[in-house]
């Protein structure tokens, strides 16, 4: 009985050592197994190619190599080592843009959902929400509440944030992604919407930089109103100024006098004045537009003003202003959980109605403007929403221009993208149908040259 015993552990044991064996071997088989990179050259043929607004290639090749657009026409020669993507059927694009978003920042830098205002920054009460963590009280300007113009939002983007990714899939190559908490939220970045690493999307840093008239969750004390929050940006603007004309002194001739004192608050804001770089204002309502306006003069800051969702009433004064603006495509609607019988104001219903056509009225009196998302969580509703404006009066070519080439404008990257050409980055959306079309289907997307597939292919939200 113990021999019996014996010779079946004997045997079990030489099935175990045989199982090690064929496990050991096809690890082996797999880390030999070389790792081949992901190509950096591929090309589109046979494709409809849309290399700008109003400018269509019908039938076309692309060519796309280590991350650069080097050839693009009717007639393009396919290099022998690029892999093809036939593209009979479909239709290229310049990727879309997001002008003004948080995607990819960490929600430190990011108002909670519950606690953004519908119609974001547009003149509500300084104080901003009691919750979260608590800032020290501010008793004066001298104090920087809720300012941090120091921040970047280049030195904080999350490279694997899901967010990026679902923008990605919807047809989004890029954004202008900054921080939005405090009056002094910080700088704008542009970047890419893919890599493995925070460098990796950076574009360029900064390109403007944001101010908005609350404070956030958990500013307390000065400002506590509208007034106060306006008086206090000025003044950082101001001291900004003075800051600037003591070191400007200094500089040219320090022997004898006392260095002024280094403010990193100012810093930043004495940059954006002397190289003129843009400074996003809030001004959703009519009358809040013509109020950044007014504080963009009284300041020197070069206005970029963010919302225009009240834009039709204003776009004529505009006009003759040469100033860019980003309207904000999350149209007002009924609030879900609003009393089905509560009278609701004429005004309101009007601005309900007629916001979806502010970019109509901005494109017909040449006011150059860009789109972004505001709120919303789901970016296949952007194009849902700027068909909504197609439909009220904006050309294709107006959207198109507002998705890809006015934002590259506005931020100064035109020179890198916004449209398809030899040189520029190869940030591409490949789709099926046409790019406003409600059945319209994202098929790839290339960001620096890099091919990505929707996880699910995205269909567009129904405009409803």
């Amino acid at each position: 009985m113990q021999a019996a015993t014996f010779v079946g552990a004997v045997r079990r044991l030489a099935g175990y050592v045989a199982l090690g064996a064929v496990c050991v071997g096809r690890l082996a088989a797999q880390s030999a197994a070389p790792t081949l990179p992901p190509p950096s050259h591929f090309a589109i043929t046979n494709a409809r190619i849309v290399a700008a607004p109003g400018r269509a290639i019908e039938r076309g090749t692309i060519v796309m190599k280590d991350g650069l657009i080097t050839a693009i026409g009717p007639s393009v020669t396919v290099p022998a080592s690029a892999w093809v993507v036939e593209g009979a059927g479909l239709t290229v694009y310049a990727g879309l843009v997001d002008a003004l978003t948080t995607v990819g920042l960490p929600q430190a830098l990011r108002l909670p959902d519950d606690q953004r205002p519908q119609f974001p920054f547009g003149g509500g009460q300084g104080g901003g929400g009691q919750t979260g963590q608590q800032t020290p009280y501010s008793w004066g300007p001298e104090y920087r509440p809720a300012t941090y113009t120091w921040l970047n939002a280049a030195d904080t983007l999350i490279a694997n944030d899901e967010r990026v990714a679902r923008w990605r899939d919807a047809g989004f190559t890029s954004a202008v992604v900054v921080p939005e908490r405090g009056f002094f939220p910080g700088a704008a970045a542009f970047v890419n919407l893919a890599g493995e690493r925070r460098n990796d999307m950076v574009l360029r840093t900064p390109v403007a930089m944001r101010v908005n008239l609350e404070g956030g969750p958990g500013h307390r004390g000065y400002p506590n109103s509208l007034m106060g929050s306006i008086a206090y940006i000025k003044q950082v603007f101001l001291d900004a100024a003075q800051y600037d004309l003591a070191w400007t002194i200094y500089q040219a001739a320090p022997a004898g006098l006392e260095r002024p004192q280094y403010d990193r608050a100012l810093e930043p804001v004495r940059e954006a004045l002397k190289s003129k770089r843009p400074v996003l204002f809030p001004g959703n309502r009519a009358k809040e537009v013509f109020r950044a306006l007014a504080m963009a003069q009284e300041t020197g800051a070069t206005p970029v003003v963010y919302g225009l969702q009240e834009g039709y009433r204003v776009a004529r004064a505009l006009a003759g202003k040469n100033v860019a603006v980003l309207v904000n495509v999350d149209w007002p609607v009924r609030d879900r959980d609003a009393d089905p019988e509560a009278d609701v104001p004429l005004s309101t219903l009007r601005f309900r109605d007629r916001a979806p056509t502010t970019p109509g009225e901005l494109e017909k009196a040449g006011v150059r403007f860009a789109f972004y998302s505001g709120r919303m969580s789901d970016p296949t509703e952007v194009l849902a929403n700027v068909r909504k404006s197609i439909a009220l009066g904006l050309s294709k070519d107006g959207a198109l221009r507002a998705l890809t080439v006015a934002p590259a404008e506005i931020f100064g990257v035109a020179d890198r993208v916004g449209t398809l050409e030899p040189g520029k980055i190869a940030n591409v959306l490949v789709t099926e149908g046409d790019l406003f079309d409600a059945k319209m289907k994202v098929k790839y997307v290339f960001v620096d040259g890099r091919k990505y597939e929707p996880r699910v292919p995205v269909a567009m939200a129904d405009s409803g």
